[in-house]
């Protein structure tokens, strides 16, 4: 795993088009995040997750104002789900938001994504309302889950049957 940098997004397009066909980001929006992520007052944090040939099957990304992490998307390829790689990233993600000083992290998930939300859970985030209609198309709901207590380790991705996850942008 590494910090995500602008020659990694034709890679990272590529995976976001085939997890997320109806409402994938574009090359705009990764670089208007890769642009608060490198300099003394980032509030951004993006990370790549590479197979043994290099090839990029995971990534995700981290928001922090005001003391508050979200959590803005965390993609895995398919042929990596059940790895752990999902819990690797979000672990990534929550030892980078001890960082920025955050007292809790948000997410969004769609409801029908129970993989993710099961995966948050293990982490310790908990369900605390919806947003209707917040995935288009399809007028999708969201459920927004909250960590209130950064852990002082993320669980191991090591547990046997730790799923990855491919959850929809927050």
């Amino acid at each position: 795993m590494r910090e995500m940098r602008w020659w990694d997004l034709d890679a990272v397009m590529d995976l976001e088009h085939r997890l997320f066909p109806d409402d994938a980001w574009s090359r705009g929006m990764f670089w208007s995040e890769l642009a608060g992520a490198r300099h003394p007052e980032a509030t951004r944090h993006y990370v790549v997750a590479q197979d043994g040939a290099g090839r990029i099957v995971g990534y995700a990304g981290l928001a922090a104002v005001g003391g508050t992490g979200d959590v803005q998307t965390i993609a895995v390829a398919t042929e990596q789900w059940g790895t752990g790689l999902g819990a690797r990233l979000l672990g990534e993600l929550l030892r980078q938001a001890t960082a920025f000083e955050c007292h809790e992290v948000m997410l969004e998930v769609r409801v029908d994504n129970l993989r993710a939300q099961r995966l948050y859970e293990r982490f310790g985030f908990e369900p605390i309302g919806f947003r209707r209609g917040y995935y288009q198309p399809g007028n999708v709901d969201a459920l927004v889950m909250r960590l209130g207590e950064l852990p002082a380790a993320p669980p191991s991705p090591d547990v046997p049957g730790l799923p990855g996850t491919e959850t929809t942008h927050g």
